[in-house]
C-alpha cells in the first residue's frame, strides 16, 4: 500500500498479500487473474495458507494442552469451516444454521460447542440429539435442557455460561461486567449448576467470555486471571469437578490507523504459569479458548472494481460495485462509534501504472443510494481509474455474514477459498 509519509498515525502494513510484478497475490495466484477465474466483482477471497499460518503462530506460543476452538460466527462459509476443522481443536457455534455446518464437517461432536442467550426449543433438541455442548445461559434454558434431555432419553454434557462481574479492559466489545444479555450472573451460578446436576445432567464446567477484539495482552492477561479466579470460585461453591473451562479469546487484529498487531507470546507465557495450577485442583480439566475474527479475519479481502469516477466541489469519488451491502464492517456501520477507514488499496488493471507511485486523496462508495455507502473516506491512495480493483484488508471475519445483503436489491457477492 502506498501511504502519505506525512499521515500520522498510518494503518499497520499489509504485508500477508505479496505484490509481485506490480500485482497483488492471493494464494499465489494475481488478484487480476482471480477476478477472471471468480468471474465478477465484487467478491471476498479467503487465502487457506494464511489460516494455517496464524493456527501454527498460536500453537507455537501457546501451551500445547490448551484446545484452540473456531467461533464459526466470525465466517461462517462452508469451505472454510471445513478447512478450519482440519486446524483446530473444536467448534463453537451461535445458531442451528452454524451447528449444521458444523456437523457437515469431520469435527467430532464433543468437540462442538453452542451458545448464545436465546437458544430455541428447536435448536436445542437438534442440539441435544446430535450430542454437542450446550452452553447454558439462563434458568429458562437449564429448565428446557433438562426436560428435553429426559423426553429424549439422553444425559447431555453442558457447561455454564457466565456473565462475569468484570470486563476485557481495552475490548472492542464487552461481553462482561455489568447487567448483560449473555450468561448466569456469577452469583447465581453455583445454586443453577447444583440445580443441573440433580436433573441427570453431565455438568462438565463453565464458559466465562468477557469481550473481544483487544490489542492488549496485558488486558488479556489480566482477564484471564480473573476468569480462572473466578472459576476456581464457583467450581468450589457449587461442588463442581471442571472438566471443561471455556475463557473465550479476546485475541483482536489491528484494522484502524495506530493499530499494532497483538504479543501473543506474554499470553502464551501466562497461561504456562496458570495451567499446572488448574489441573492440580482440577485434573480432568481441558482449558478453552475459542477465537473467531484472530483466526480468520486478516485471511480475507473484499475485492470490488471502480465503475466510476467523479468529481465532485474538488473532492474525487471512485464508485465501485460493491460497498456496505456486502461489507457493512468496512463501511463503519457494524459497531464503530466515530467511522474509521479500514486498510483499503487499488490493484491496477495494468499494474505497469502503479510505477510511478502516484496518489490522490478520495472517497471510494458504493452503488446504493444512501450516504453511508463508504468504503474509504478521504484517503490516500494509489491513483485509480475505471476498471481498477478496490481491495479492503482485514475481510476475513464478519463480513458478508454480517451485512445487510438484501438492501437495494443488488445480488451477493462470491466467496471463494484459495
Amino acid at each position: 500500500m502506498h501511504a502519505d509519509p506525512r499521515q500520522k498515525p498510518l494503518h499497520a502494513e499489509q504485508t500477508a498479500f505479496p505484490i509481485v510484478d506490480g500485482m497483488l497475490h492471493v494464494g499465489g495466484m494475481p488478484l487480476d487473474r482471480l477476478a477472471l477465474r471468480v468471474g465478477a466483482t465484487p467478491f471476498y477471497v479467503y487465502d487457506r495458507a494464511l489460516l494455517r499460518a496464524r493456527v501454527a503462530h498460536l500453537r507455537a506460543h501457546l501451551p500445547a494442552e490448551l484446545a484452540l476452538h473456531y467461533s464459526i460466527k466470525a465466517n461462517p462459509m462452508p469451505a472454510l469451516v471445513q478447512a478450519m476443522a482440519q486446524l483446530v481443536d473444536g467448534f463453537d457455534v451461535a445458531s442451528g444454521g452454524e451447528l449444521a455446518t458444523a456437523l457437515d464437517t469431520p469435527m467430532p461432536v464433543q468437540h462442538i460447542s453452542f451458545t448464545g442467550p436465546g437458544k430455541s426449543l428447536a435448536e436445542l433438541r437438534r442440539a441435544l440429539a446430535a450430542g454437542v455442548m450446550l452452553h447454558v445461559e439462563s434458568e429458562r434454558e437449564a429448565e428446557a435442557v433438562a426436560a428435553l434431555a429426559q423426553e429424549l432419553g439422553v444425559r447431555p454434557g453442558v457447561t455454564l455460561r457466565i456473565n462475569p462481574p468484570f470486563e476485557l479492559k481495552s475490548s472492542g466489545m464487552r461481553m462482561g461486567g455489568g447487567a448483560k444479555p449473555f450468561g448466569v450472573d456469577a452469583e447465581a451460578a453455583p445454586a443453577l449448576l447444583r440445580w443441573l446436576a440433580g436433573q441427570g445432567v453431565q455438568v462438565a464446567g463453565l464458559q466465562i467470555f468477557c469481550g473481544s477484539q483487544s490489542l492488549d495482552a496485558q488486558a488479556i492477561m489480566a482477564a484471564q486471571s480473573s476468569s480462572f479466579e473466578l472459576a476456581l470460585q464457583l467450581a468450589g461453591e457449587a461442588g463442581l469437578s471442571l472438566r471443561v473451562l471455556n475463557i473465550g479469546g479476546g485475541f483482536g487484529i489491528p484494522y484502524f490507523p495506530g493499530e499494532r498487531a497483538l504479543e501473543i507470546a506474554p499470553i502464551g507465557a501466562h497461561l504456562a504459569q496458570w495451567l499446572p495450577r488448574l489441573r492440580a485442583l482440577h485434573p480432568q480439566l481441558r482449558v478453552v479458548m475459542e477465537m473467531g475474527r484472530y483466526l480468520v479475519g486478516e485471511a480475507g479481502l473484499y475485492v470490488s472494481r471502480v465503475i466510476d469516477r467523479k468529481q465532485s466541489r474538488g473532492e474525487v469519488f471512485l464508485v465501485v460495485d460493491g460497498g456496505l451491502h456486502h461489507h457493512l464492517a468496512a463501511s463503519g456501520n457494524f459497531g464503530q462509534v466515530i467511522r474509521k477507514n479500514y486498510p483499503v488499496t487499488i490493484v491496477p488493471q495494468q499494474p505497469q501504472r502503479s510505477g510511478g507511485g502516484t496518489t490522490e486523496r478520495v472517497s471510494v462508495v458504493g452503488p446504493l443510494c444512501t450516504p453511508l455507502d463508504v468504503l474509504a473516506a478521504q484517503m490516500l491512495l494509489p491513483a485509480a481509474a475505471v476498471g481498477d480493483l478496490v481491495v479492503v484488508f482485514q475481510s476475513g471475519a464478519y463480513g458478508l455474514s454480517a451485512s445487510p445483503t438484501a438492501f437495494l436489491g443488488h445480488p451477493a457477492p462470491a466467496e471463494v477459498l484459495v
